[in-house]
């Protein structure tokens, strides 16, 4: 596999670059010893990759580069595919681990990278910092600010209920990893965070926000279509216990008066999928909202709802070669052929790239609130 050559019988491509902190076209040597990739995306998780490399005794990769330092741990990688003339960067991380399998039979000495993407830069350091008269967005905006050397761009939509930041009753700290802080803040607006790598040359985005369920469909799947069929698998579940309604009361300060918040729409954070969305089977109380200013309960109240909504799912895989378009993770993707209770739009929860010379295929899943599409026809 070296640099922009085919993978498997269609007009698929793989580029592979390596360095410190900014990157170069690995060797040709190194490109053609790529025995397989592995590439994870999920969201609102870490994405994570492995790559495997035969060994030879006498090789570059034994007898220089890996003695020199090139696979060592914080390592840059950037894995770009492309399809039909159309480049995707699929992985922009740092190597965290090496391993060497050493074989007796010709051919199955291996090494094995494994690694994380760059938001792992975030989580190497603990840190305690206070921001006064700040609301969540622009925490997340000033922590994301110091990773701009890696060429990492925040992406930050403001929450959807307004917190006025009260340095006279509270100041919000932060304790621990620049990550686990912007997570945390993610989680208690109903939001997600995660590092999009691309489309600029080592450079991504870091989004935070919510899901991205409106705007542009991605080439739909297509299953049980005979010849027209794109996807090898799909299955479909429908778990009547994933979603909840949640319960949140608050107490004013004033008169110790508590009232049940009422319940909210998530339309605005999870905008509908399907047309008969699944009832809340469950109910939980959460706790601690009673102390927390009002704007904060509504907003914990609200993302328990939005984040619990998706009670139908779907796996499946996928021949890229094939399908013609390598799917993309944090979008929006129809289906077609699964009968009326499932066809329609999806949102794209996770993609794996399992790449090898003359293979590519993809694992993936996908989820929404309920069944039936909320449209006639599934586009494009």
């Amino acid at each position: 596999m070296a640099e922009e050559t085919p993978v498997g019988g269609g007009p698929v491509h793989l580029a592979l670059e390596m360095g410190p902190r900014l990157t170069r076209p690995v060797p040709a040597e190194v490109a053609a010893a790529l025995l397989s990739a592995q590439i994870t995306l999920t969201a609102g998780e870490r994405s994570g990759f492995q790559l495997a490399f035969d060994l030879t005794k006498r090789g570059l990769i034994t007898d220089r580069l890996l003695p020199e330092g090139f696979f060592d741990p914080r390592t840059r990688v950037i894995v770009t595919t492309s399809v039909k003339g159309t480049s995707t960067v699929v992985l922009d991380g740092l190597i965290v681990r090496q391993e060497v399998g050493v074989s007796n039979v010709p051919g199955q000495t291996t090494l094995t990278v494994t690694g994380e993407d760059l938001t792992l830069l975030m989580d190497l350091e603990e840190r305690t910092d206070r921001y006064p008269n700040l609301p969540p967005s622009e925490r997340v905006k000033r922590i994301l600010a110091r990773y701009a050397d890696y060429g990492i761009r925040p992406r930050v939509v403001p929450e959807h209920v307004h917190q006025p930041p009260r340095e006279r009753l509270r100041v919000e700290y932060q304790s621990g990893t620049d990550l686990q802080y912007v997570t945390e803040l993610a989680r208690a607006n109903g939001y997600t965070f995660y590092l999009e790598p691309g489309p600029g040359h080592q450079q991504s985005f870091a989004y935070w926000g919510p899901e991205r369920r409106l705007g542009r469909r991605q080439h739909a799947l297509n299953v049980n279509m005979d010849v027209n069929s794109t996807v090898d698998q799909l299955t479909f579940a429908y778990d009547g216990t994933a979603r909840e309604e949640p319960q949140a009361r608050w107490q004013d300060p004033r008169t110790r008066d508590s009232q049940l918040l009422p319940q909210p729409d998530i339309n605005p954070l999870r905008p509908p999928l399907g047309r008969r969305p699944t009832p809340a089977l469950k109910r939980r109380t959460l706790s601690g909202t009673a102390k927390r200013a009002p704007e904060q309960a509504r907003a914990e109240l609200l993302a328990r709802a939005a984040t619990s909504a998706d009670a139908v799912s779907g796996s499946g895989s996928l021949d890229v070669n094939r399908h013609g378009y390598v799917l993309e993770p944090r979008e929006l993707v129809g289906v077609r052929g699964a009968g009326r209770a499932y066809d329609g739009d999806y949102y794209v929860k996770s993609v794996t790239h399992n790449i090898r010379p003359g293979s590519y295929q993809q694992n993936f899943t996908l989820s929404r609130e309920g069944l039936i599409a909320r449209s006639g026809t599934v586009r494009p």
